[in-house]
């Protein structure tokens, strides 16, 4: 990404969110503030870019759309919305489902324009929330905050890291955040455009910041994601796209053999859903566009 603009991804994202909250039935995730964070020019940038994007990434249905707004819905069905809602309702699912044993801290490790501290004020009652991200896209959020009045809550604490330069233990050091306390981190959308070693070496530091029994989440790709001969084609051309746009992806991982690198360094996977385990359990029965993306996995896993 551009030092000093947000990520590209991250708005795409965000944008894919707010879409689905407001046109899809019945809702995989349903983030109704995400259409707020975009001014109507943005808006219909957007819309018109990514019905446009559709023909680079399915020119049948491109062909096949009658009008933007048809090209629209297929590019955020099957392009833009599968993993980014998925991902996010696992989450949450699983950050409701640590609730239940006290856990009092939430870490949102690359949160871009994540709705959670406004969103669910039920939960966000009962942790201390910390949102980590790279200080452009931090800053884009902040002053977009700022034009909508929205304040933050006393437990939404904003932290700027660039996760390539900068140390997690540094940037969470002069904020509330209690390192005697359980904590359950989230990755989302993030370890795929790290090298392997900075992925590694950031759980590693986790596992010195928290406590036995604290849990992460987060997404990879599997490592066929990357052998051109092996890779589906909607996984190639997400990787094109995101080359162009200035954040290529760089790492995946061997679903087969994660649980022992994970245990090499502090780890024990607890879950490690595949695509087929993610279609089965958020687009089953769909009758849209939206099914699981190919080479993505979801791992949950916990500091032994």
């Amino acid at each position: 990404m551009e030092q000093n603009k947000p990520s590209v991804s991250a708005l795409i994202a965000a944008f894919s969110r707010g879409y689905h909250a407001t046109h899809d039935e019945p809702k995989i995730f349903d983030d109704f503030l995400a259409d707020q964070l975009f001014t109507p020019d943005e808006r219909t940038l957007f819309e018109h870019n990514l019905s446009e994007a559709l023909k680079f990434f399915d020119p049948e249905r491109a062909d096949a759309a009658p009008d933007q707004a048809s090209a629209l819905a297929s590019f955020v069905q099957v392009q833009g919305g599968p993993i980014t809602l998925s991902r996010a309702r696992y989450v949450e699912d699983s950050l409701e489902e640590a609730l239940k044993q006290g856990i009092p801290q939430y870490v949102i490790l690359g949160a871009g324009m994540d709705t959670f501290g406004f969103r669910r004020p039920e939960l966000l009652n009962q942790l201390q929330v910390f949102e980590l991200d790279h200080p452009a896209t931090q800053n884009f959020k902040r002053k977009r905050l700022a034009e909508l009045g929205w304040k933050l809550p006393p437990q939404l604490h904003m932290l700027p890291l660039d996760f390539n330069h900068q140390s997690l233990t540094i940037a969470l050091h002069d904020s509330p955040y209690d390192p005697n306390a359980l904590t359950f981190f989230s990755w989302l959308g993030v370890t795929y455009y790290l090298s392997r070693a900075v992925v590694l070496n950031i759980l590693r530091e986790i596992t010195t910041l928290a406590p036995t029994s604290s849990s992460i989440i987060f997404d990879y790709l599997d490592a066929d994601a990357f052998i051109p001969e092996k890779a589906a084609k909607r996984v190639q051309l997400m990787q094109q796209a995101t080359r162009m746009s200035g954040e290529p992806m760089q790492t995946g991982f061997d679903p087969s053999t994660l649980s022992a690198e994970l245990s090499n360094i502090g780890w024990r996977l607890k879950e490690n859903l595949t695509p087929t385990d993610i279609q089965q359990r958020f687009f089953s029965g769909r009758t849209d566009g939206y099914r699981a993306f190919e080479h993505i996995h979801f791992a949950w896993a916990v500091i032994r």
